[in-house]
């Protein structure tokens, strides 16, 4: 695979660091802006809010646009907002900033899914779109819980800084590997939004919907099954998370492996085992031998199964080349934003 995937890849891992990261920061910012917690959970909102639309926002803005020059640009602003938002003594500007980011984000997260299958030869895509992928995994691994330290180290402030700092790399990698005139192809946008009314893409669509709202709607409420339904102490949570974060990593790779040869099997098989293993967590997991175990497959489920979907949503949508990234994109994000909102509500 080309270095300047995994440059690609750097960016994802600083990006979904910084989408994480906020749950370990909020006490922290509340007291700095003498603000309460739950006003600063607006941050967190606000950034969720920003990813939904800024998926086929910004990939319609940038649709005419050169990859290198749109994923310098996402890079650039997402870079900006996070220095500006380290600086800054007013919380609304701080909540501003992370509406930004988080359109910086989706916009970057839509064009290279393209770009990134455009680096690679036709039987390698799936490949590379899990090395792209496993940046959002190792940001769950090593980059929100090395985000909370460094926040209580030297403040949160230092941890926004060093999402930025993570940001420099990436672009210049951008500018550097990726070709200037790589073939760009320029299809009107009406065209483009028709392959919406294609049934396969709307069904596969709606599975990654359906698998990241399962997911994350979990995932968000992991914690208390750690310490009230397994009765492990508060310490066993972050070696639940990483263990779901080795997990996910594994899982992005087998899918990406498998999502040419045999991606049906992953969705099928895998989704149904996916979707038995988080609804059964808090009967299984009352053993803590289990939960453990359990909670690593689940990683490895949840993200071969979701990689292999956006790998059938970008052929499925191959006729809309600027905005088949934003589709899957979208899915992604409709879902981890859903999906802990219902279980809120039950």
């Amino acid at each position: 695979m080309p270095l300047s995937l995994y440059l690609l890849a750097l960016a994802v891992f600083a990006m979904g660091t910084s989408e994480f990261m906020l749950s370990g920061l909020l006490p922290a910012i509340a007291v700095g802006f003498d603000v309460s917690v739950g006003t600063a959970g607006q941050l967190t909102s606000a950034f969720a809010a920003g990813m939904v639309v800024g998926a086929p926002l910004m990939a319609a803005l940038a649709r005419n646009w050169p990859p290198r020059l749109s994923l310098f640009t996402f890079v650039a602003v997402f870079l900006a907002a996070h220095v500006i938002g380290a600086v800054t003594g007013s919380f609304a500007v701080l909540l501003v900033t992370r509406v930004v980011a988080a359109l910086a984000n989706a916009g970057f997260l839509a064009v290279a899914l393209t770009t990134a299958t455009a680096l690679a030869p036709p039987q390698r895509r799936g490949r590379a779109l899990a090395v792209l992928l496993s940046g959002t995994t190792v940001a769950t691994i090593a980059g929100v819980p090395g985000g909370a330290l460094l926040g209580t180290a030297f403040g949160w402030r230092a941890t926004f800084l060093a999402v930025a700092v993570l940001c420099v790399p990436a672009a210049v990698g951008v500018l550097k590997g990726i070709p200037s005139r790589q073939r760009h192809t320029t299809v009107a946008l009406r065209p483009e939004l028709a392959e919406l009314r294609k049934p396969r893409l709307v069904l596969v669509i709606a599975l990654a919907v359906l698998v990241n709202a399962v997911t994350f709607g979990h995932f968000t409420f992991l914690a208390p099954v750690v310490t009230d339904v397994a009765g492990l102490g508060e310490w066993w949570v972050p070696v639940v998370l990483v263990l779901f974060g080795l997990g996910s990593f594994a899982g992005v790779h087998l899918g990406g492996r498998l999502s040419g040869s045999a991606a049906r099997p992953v969705v099928v098989i895998g989704g149904v085992l996916m979707l038995a293993g988080w609804f059964s967590l808090d009967v299984l997991g009352r053993e803590p031998v289990v939960l453990l175990a359990l909670v690593f497959v689940l990683g490895v489920l949840s993200f071969a199964v979701g990689s292999a979907l956006i790998a059938k949503v970008l052929h499925h949508a191959a006729e809309a080349p600027t905005m088949a990234g934003s589709y899957a994109t979208a899915a992604l994000n409709i879902g981890a934003v859903a999906g802990p909102l219902f279980f809120v509500a039950q």
